[in-house]
C-alpha cells in the first residue's frame, strides 16, 4: 500500500512540474498516466485528475485577482452554468462504456495538441478590420457592455466546459480561452486570468458530483494531490519562467499526442 502512495506521489510531482511549465491545461495529461500507471478506467481517474485541475487553477486565479485582471462577472456566470451542468456530465459518464469515453479522450487529446502546436507557432494577426466582438470592455470605464449576445455565448461557453469538465474529468479551458478570445475584447493576460477563475469553480462541482457517486480512489488521490501542490509550487519559484513558452506548448502538444497514441493502443488491445 506505501508502495501506491508513493508512486501516485511521485506522479503528482511530475504533473505538478507540467502544470508549472504549461499552465492549468497541463492537468489533460494525467488521466493518460494514472489510466496506465494505475490501471484505473477514465472515469475513476477523472475525479483525480480534477484535484490537479483545482489546484492549478484556484492558485492562477489568485494571483489573477491580486493583479486585478481577472473579469470576476464574466468568469461567475460562465462558472454558474458550468457548476449546474458538470454534474449532468458526471452522471451520463456512468452510464457510457469505457472504451467509449477512452476514444473521447483521445479526440480531446488530439484537439489540446494540435491546437498547442498551432499556437506555438502562432505570428501577430492584424484583426482591427473584423467586425466587433460580442462581448466589449469599455475602455472609458473598464466596465464590460452586458448586452444580450455577450451573455448568451458567455453562457454556451459556460454549458459546454461544465459538462465535459464532469464527463471526461478535464478542465475544460481548452473549451473557455478560444472561446473568450473569440468573443471578447480581453487582452491574453484577463482572458487566462477569467479562464482559471472559471475553471476553479467549475471543478469543484465535478469533484463534488464524483464523490456523491463514491468513485475517488482517496488513496491515490491525496498523496497524488500533495505532490502536484508542491512540485508545481517548487517548479513555479525555480525554473518554469527560464522556459520559454513556445517551447512549453510544443512539448505540451507532443506529449498529448503520445498519450493519444497510447491511448489507442491501450484500447485496441
Amino acid at each position: 500500500m506505501v508502495e501506491l502512495e508513493m508512486l501516485s506521489a511521485a506522479l503528482g510531482i511530475v504533473i505538478g512540474i507540467i502544470l508549472a511549465l504549461t499552465g492549468a491545461g497541463g492537468a489533460v495529461l494525467a488521466i493518460p498516466l494514472l489510466v496506465f500507471l494505475f490501471h484505473l478506467t477514465i472515469f475513476q481517474a477523472a475525479p483525480i485528475a480534477l484535484l490537479a485541475v483545482f489546484m492549478a487553477s484556484s492558485m492562477g486565479a489568485i494571483q489573477g485577482l491580486r493583479k486585478g485582471v481577472v473579469r470576476y462577472k464574466s468568469a461567475a456566470l460562465i462558472a454558474t452554468v458550468g457548476f449546474l451542468l458538470a454534474p449532468l456530465g458526471v452522471k451520463l459518464a456512468q452510464h457510457i462504456a469505457n472504451q467509449m469515453l477512452s476514444i473521447m479522450f483521445i479526440c480531446i487529446l488530439l484537439i489540446i495538441g494540435i491546437s498547442s502546436w498551432q499556437m506555438a507557432k502562432k505570428t501577430i494577426i492584424d484583426n482591427s478590420k473584423l467586425a466587433p466582438p460580442a462581448c466589449m470592455i469599455n475602455p472609458a470605464t473598464s466596465t464590460l457592455f452586458w448586452t444580450a449576445s455577450c451573455t448568451k455565448r458567455l453562457i454556451g461557453t459556460g454549458a459546454f466546459s461544465g459538462f465535459l469538465s464532469g464527463l471526461l474529468g478535464v478542465g475544460s479551458g481548452f473549451v473557455i480561452v478560444p472561446s473568450l478570445n473569440k468573443v471578447s475584447n480581453f487582452d491574453h493576460q484577463t482572458v487566462v486570468a477569467t479562464t482559471l477563475a472559471a475553471v476553479a469553480l467549475i471543478s469543484v462541482s465535478s469533484i463534488t458530483s464524483h464523490i456523491q457517486a463514491s468513485s475517488v480512489n482517496w488513496q491515490i488521490a491525496i498523496p497524488f494531490t500533495i505532490g502536484v501542490t508542491g512540485a508545481m509550487l517548487l517548479a513555479n519559484e525555480t525554473f518554469s519562467h527560464k522556459i520559454s513558452q513556445q517551447t512549453s506548448q510544443k512539448v505540451f502538444a507532443l506529449l498529448c499526442l503520445i498519450s493519444a497514441i497510447q491511448l489507442s493502443r491501450k484500447i485496441i488491445t
